[in-house]
């Protein structure tokens, strides 16, 4: 930005001093850009005016629809998208009239036009600006300023612009994030996207398009086009974006009408829910979709559209979970990419820290990522500093994905630990309290440019400005120098799949009375209720067979239902009605009875080999001349059975064939046995992919090497597979950007710990003898 674009800025910002007092500063804003506006739309009129005016009538006598009257009237403005039909401009309002001659004069636009001001809500302004007595001083203010063409082109219209909105943002900072990307960011962003085309953007008439889902003010719109311009001042850039908040939207087409770009391609509404670009691909794309902000409203058509269209639409990766919307828009963002045989695309995406690992191997977050790499659509992430945003402190990261990667990049991925390139702003802005310069931004794109390894180099920083409040340590920890790294890796490093590991389910078994008695009461929500029930009411019941009290608690029906009501609330009314229901508790006495019979045959003894708990069984159902049905043998097998370490694998098929013992088929005198495998002792292990052997080999030499050592009787479940490759094991992707970049700091000596701590102990004991004294 020249100074003297900067200076008119200030001026045109200086309407503030008016509006001070009577307006709060977060809708200064509100006021000035719109008014700016105006202004610059009137100077870019002032040649075509007359020539509109005179076609006016003519054209209204026409009766045509009012989209037809439009392009009539454009013709006579000699090629700009806008016109006015009022005679009055911002000199002819008067005094006395002026508001309603300004509503007047603002109806008087094409309806693009238009719209802009009804986004702004202006006519709201010009009311509250005319109760205050402001609204004339203003607009003569505002007319005296000369905006039109001829004292300064589009391109400085439009810095001078930007320069607005970002005094608007950092005054209104307790908002600012929801439609503002700081500069900085913006700047680095926008080098990594097209530092790599800097040559095709040099040729003369070049013509490219830049999309940001996520418009807002439309900042990164303007620093595309801006950068370009750099470049090349003769090259096209053409914007495109969308955005949801109504003035965000304004201020975005405000700024691309000033720009002379077509402000039809900005569009307000979801983009997700209703992409209104839904059949346009791009050259660049630039976007800083809201952090962690859930879905929830759309998921509907959401998961219609990843259901019903799969690949055919724009989330056939996968979903991540409803509460972090931020992959959906990378999704978006990749379904727009020009095919690489017309030139190919590339994509700046600003992120937090949860896409790069949130969800296991087979999630939707996980999919997606296998998706970005296994298609070689990822070129760089460049972690940023903390505190770099108006609305959040997290950390945060650039992605830059593209179709076209260079020859050295296919295959590889770039991470850039830049956490520590900023510097301390004097005064902070919400929560942005560093700011990166134009050196550190040059750091980075150069190291991007070079794709190489750049090993942890210590920066030129000053260290972080400790609190002297209170006791100072001795011997303080040594604080880590701040560095700067780079690293490549294969995409296919940042894979793994997650193999199903089991282990053999060991039970005994003890018709014990303590245990068998637990066939008094139902399984499930019951038992506890149950319990207490019995405990409380049932002391008098007898288990004969001809006890005709057994289960009757008619007469305290009242008193159980407060007890239940306050002490088992997850209880529902079916619930507690079978606890009531005598019905019930005489099946439980059958079952124990039962249980009982079943003792007197198996004994009291314990088995350690539940293999023969089916025979001892139904040798005692002979013996005692009952039969059990299926519920009836699971709950009395449930009561009497327990996990034991110490006792024999359950044996679950005796196969025929080879034995597998890495799959779970073992060789035991003679024949092939499958166990049972115990869900509670189940673990997964997650193995790195690698392409130089076949997955089998992979999976059984980690297998080896790292389970079977600690648990000689686990195996591998053969039957967990991957859905897209049908190899044991489901594939999963994460990036884990800390894990790669971690120094390690060695702790402090215990012998400098042990000597602060009697420092401080002395200290204390200073003190509390004065107290005494």
């Amino acid at each position: 930005m020249t100074q003297n674009t900067n200076n008119l800025a200030a001026y045109i910002w200086s309407l503030a001093d008016l509006l001070r007092g009577d307006f709060k500063q977060s809708q200064y804003g509100r006021i000035i850009l719109p008014f700016t506006l105006l202004r610059r739309l009137e100077g870019v009129l002032e040649d075509s005016k007359a020539d509109v005016l005179a076609q006016v009538e003519k054209v209204q006598a026409m009766n045509l629809p009012e989209e037809a009257q439009e392009k009539l009237l454009l013709r006579a403005t000699g090629g700009l998208s806008f016109f006015n039909i009022s005679k009055m401009d911002l000199s002819k309002l008067g005094e006395a009239g002026i508001a309603a001659n300004l509503e007047a004069y603002i109806q008087g636009f094409s309806k693009d036009a238009r719209e802009i001001f009804e986004h702004f809500k202006f006519v709201e302004f010009i009311g509250q600006l005319n109760d205050a007595n402001l609204l004339y001083k203003i607009v003569q203010k505002v007319r005296q300023t000369d905006l039109s063409p001829k004292a300064i082109s589009n391109h400085d219209m439009g810095l001078v612009f930007e320069e607005l909105i970002r005094r608007f943002a950092e005054g209104s900072n307790e908002t600012a994030g929801e439609h503002f990307t700081p500069r900085d960011i913006v700047r680095l962003t926008t080098s990594l996207v097209f530092m790599e085309d800097d040559d095709a953007l040099t040729k003369p008439g070049i013509i490219r398009t830049i999309y940001d889902p996520t418009a807002g003010t439309g900042g990164f719109l303007s620093s595309g086009m801006e950068y370009v311009h750099e470049l090349n001042p003769q090259a096209v850039m053409r914007g495109y974006g969308q955005e949801l908040n109504p003035e965000s939207y304004a201020i975005c087409k405000a700024d691309m009408l000033i720009k002379g770009q077509e402000v039809k391609n900005i569009k307000l509404g979801n983009t997700l829910s209703n992409d209104q670009l839904y059949a346009d691909k791009f050259d660049y794309m630039l976007s800083n979709p809201p952090f962690g902000v859930d879905w929830k409203k759309i998921e509907q058509d959401i998961k219609d559209e990843h259901t019903l269209k799969g690949f055919d639409g724009r989330f056939g990766p996968g979903l991540p979970r409803v509460s972090d919307g931020s992959l959906l828009f990378l999704l978006h963002l990749i379904s727009k990419l020009r095919d690489a045989a017309d030139g190919g695309a590339r994509i700046g995406i600003i992120l937090n820290g949860s896409p790069l690992f949130t969800g296991g191997a087979g999630s939707g977050e996980s999919e997606i990522r296998r998706y970005l790499l296994e298609a070689d659509l990822l070129e760089a992430i460049v972690a940023l500093p903390t505190d770099m945003f108006y609305n959040t402190g997290i950390a945060t990261y650039v992605w830059v994905l593209s179709n076209k990667k260079a020859t050295e990049r296919k295959g590889k991925v770039q991470l850039i630990n830049g956490v520590n390139l900023c510097s301390k702003m004097r005064k902070s802005l919400g929560s942005k309290r560093n700011v990166m310069d134009e050196n550190d931004i040059a750091t980075i794109t150069r190291t991007f440019g070079s794709f190489a390894v750049v090993d942890a180099r210590e920066l030129d920083k000053p260290a972080e400005q400790k609190s002297n409040r209170g006791r100072q340590s001795a011997n303080p920890k040594t604080e880590a120098a701040k560095t700067f790294a780079s690293k490549l890796f294969n995409t296919y490093e940042f894979g793994y799949r997650r193999i199903t590991i089991e282990r053999p389910l060991r039970e005994s078994y003890q018709f014990s009375d303590e245990r068998i008695d637990e066939c008094r009461f139902a399984t499930g929500a019951l038992t506890t209720p149950m319990k207490w029930l019995y405990n409380e009411y049932g002391t008098s019941w007898s288990d004969e067979r001809d006890c005709e009290f057994y289960g009757d608690v008619t007469e305290h029906e009242e008193g159980i239902r407060k007890y239940i009501k306050i002490h088992f609330s997850d209880l529902k009314e079916k619930q507690i009605k079978d606890l009531l229901d005598r019905k019930i508790w005489l099946e439980q006495k059958q079952i124990l009875l039962k249980a009982k019979q079943l003792q007197i045959a198996i004994g009291t003894a314990q088995h350690d080999d539940m293999n023969g708990f089916d025979d001892a069984i139904k040798a005692a159902c002979k013996q005692q001349a009952i039969t059990l049905d299926t519920r009836e043998k699971k709950q009395i097998k449930d009561a009497v059975s327990w996990k034991n370490p110490a006792a024999e694998r359950v044996i679950k098929k005796i196969h025929k064939g080879k034995a597998k013992p890495l799959y779970g088929l073992f060789a035991v005198n003679g024949e092939v046995i499958e166990y049972q495998a115990d869900g509670d002792l189940r673990d997964n292990e997650n193995v790195a992919l690698d392409p130089s052997r076949t997955v089998n080999e992979t999976n059984e030499a980690y297998f080896t090497n790292e389970v079977l050592p600690h648990v000689p009787d686990a195996w591998i479940d053969a039957s967990k597979k991957d859905d897209k490759d049908q190899e044991i094991g489901i594939v999963g992707y994460e990036i884990p950007f800390n894990r790669h970049f971690y120094q390690y700091q060695p702790p402090r000596d215990l012998v400098e710990i042990d000597a602060d701590l009697d420092a401080v102990s002395s200290e204390i004991m200073k003190l509390l003898q004065e107290v005494h004294s």
